[in-house]
Parts: C-alpha cells; structure tokens; sequence
C-alpha cells in the first residue's frame, strides 16, 4: 500500500508539474506589450492639456479571492500593420467563491464615451487605444473592474480551433456573405444543420451578422460557441493535448496576464464547467435604443440602468448558488 500510494503521489506530482511547465511556456511565448503606443490619449484625458501630469493608467489588481474580470478581444484588422476596431468584446466573470462564471458580449455599436475620444461605438476604443483604452471604456460602461485582456486576431483564432480537432455545433440556418477586403478565406459559406467545424468555419459562424437581427445574434452566436469551445476544452482528450493547444495558440495572442496570474487562474478554471456558464447579452434588449447620430446606426443605453442589471444577474447567481 505505502509503494502504491507513493506511485500515485509521484504520478500527481509529475502530471502538475507537466502542465505547471506547459503554462510556463505559454506565457513565455505570448505576448506582453509593456506600453500602449496610444497610451498618450489616454493620459490626457485624466490629466488634462495644461492639468497636472497624468499617471499612467493601470488596471485594477486582482487579489486572488475577489470576483476576476478579463476582457476577451477579437480584432478584425485584415492586415498586419491595420489594428483595426475590436470585432468582437466578451467580459468573461468569475466568482472564486462559488464558481459561478457570466459571460457578458457587448454590442459593437453600442454609443459610449472613450476617454480622451468623447463620445463614439464602443468598437472604436480598440482603435484609438488598443486593449488598454478598451479596458478603460468598458470599466466606465459596466462599473466592473477590468483586471486583465486577451486579444485574438482572426488567424489565431482558426487555430485555436483546430487545434482542439474542430468542434460540434447546430447552424441555424444557411450562413453566407463576401467581402471583397476580406481575404478568400475568410469568405462565409456555412449551410443549415448539425455539423462539425473547423477553424476556419467555426470563424465564419462566429462572424456573421449580415441578417435582419444583426449583431443581435451574432453575439448570441459567439457566446454559443464559446461555451462549446470551453466544453471541448474540458474534455479528456483536449486535457490531454492541452500543452500542445497553448504551444499552437501562444505567438497569436497578447494579454497583459503575467505567470502568476495565469497559474492562480488556471486553478480556478479546472473547477468550473463551460455548461454552465451564464451568457448575457449588453445591453439587453429591453434596455436599449437604436437611433442615428451623425448619420450612424448606434445603440444607446443609460449606464447607471446596465450597471444595476450586472450588479443583479451576480446577486441572484449568489442567491441561487446559495440556496
């Protein structure tokens, strides 16, 4: 018994330590930007043109126990040395206490004020100030702290998928419309039904919006996907080849997480499943408007209304999880 529970502990020991060194590679390999090239705009709108120096702006710092909060980016810029405005931003919030995850996507065109932009579609922030100025845009929208980013590129994102082997998802319906600035790859063609895709097609559903709804439900799509990544992720067989998926997806992400973080959060994630993960739409439909400013379709909303509703979907997810 005593060699038997010897061999087990080694084996545990050899198995954390394995995807403990896999993580380490990872966050050596992705990217760490260690200033904002736009980063002045952002200053000048706390400290003013002739106010007194401003202080670079910092996200909030997460302890470990409270609720964490990442801001998920996909950039839609179709070349290299285009930044592009964010197509796609996802609040990803966790609650270490009870395990509880909300996954919040917000409308692109939702009308917010951008420090140091005035006001604009929440989409551009990613364009006036990459991550950081987006963090900052959103913190002020919703009232949550922002602690950390993760940005994709469209690329990155085909091959985060396929490196999980593709995934299984029902198609709606019959997904298809072409750009011209779009390269031919990136063309959506997608028919109706049940099936499994790969990178480049789960990219495509992801994308589409050219319908009577919008980027309605686009985000519901991508929150759909999303959680059947997670769900794939979670698998035996993905936890398995998890060093090599983050050894693939590494040199296309960028995030301000450093080691440490990764490795608290990492622990936090094995004890959390994708289904059941709550996803939210922001703003909800019954809290926002469509109207034209300056001759452009947005949506406004009153911040203090979507605030209440974030600061009630945590309180009733405590309560539930409670009783």
């Amino acid at each position: 018994m005593k060699w038997i529970l010897l061999s087990i502990s080694t084996l545990i020991l050899i198995v954390i330590g394995y995807y403990s060194f896999s993580i380490i590679q990872f966050s050596s390999k992705i990217h760490h930007p260690t200033q904002d090239p736009t980063q002045t705009a952002l200053n000048q709108e706390i400290g003013g043109p002739n106010g007194p120096a401003p202080t670079p702006y910092q996200p909030p710092v997460w302890e470990g126990k409270e609720r964490v909060n990442i801001l998920l980016l996909g950039g839609d810029g179709r070349e290299s040395n285009d930044r592009g405005r964010s197509d796609t931003s996802l609040i990803l919030s966790i609650d270490p206490s009870t395990k509880k995850v909300s996954l919040f996507s917000l409308l692109r065109d939702t009308y917010v004020k951008i420090p140091g932009r005035g006001m604009n579609k929440l989409n551009a922030a990613f364009s006036f100030g990459g991550p950081e100025l987006s963090m900052k845009t959103i913190e002020e929208f919703t009232g949550l702290p922002i602690h950390y980013y993760f940005y994709v590129d469209m690329d990155s994102f085909i091959t985060l998928v396929d490196a999980i082997d593709g995934v299984d998802l029902e198609v709606e319906k019959d997904l298809k419309y072409s750009d011209k600035a779009d390269k031919p790859e990136y063309q959506i063609d997608l028919k109706k039904g049940f099936q499994h895709l790969n990178g480049n097609q789960a990219l495509q559903y992801a994308r589409f919006r050219h319908d009577a709804l919008s980027d309605y439900s686009r985000t519901e799509r991508q929150r759909k996907l999303l959680k059947v990544i997670g769900e794939k992720l979670q698998s035996t067989t993905s936890l398995l080849k998890l060093p090599s998926i983050l050894d693939k997806i590494a040199p296309y992400m960028t995030t301000n997480m450093d080691l440490g973080d990764m490795l608290k959060l990492a622990n936090l994630g094995y004890h959390i499943r994708a289904n059941t993960i709550e996803t939210v739409q922001l703003p909800p439909m019954d809290l926002l408007h469509e109207e034209k400013i300056d001759g452009s379709d947005v949506i406004t909303t009153d911040e203090q209304q979507i605030k209440k509703y974030i600061t009630d979907i945590f309180y009733e997810t405590k309560e539930t999880s409670t009783n």
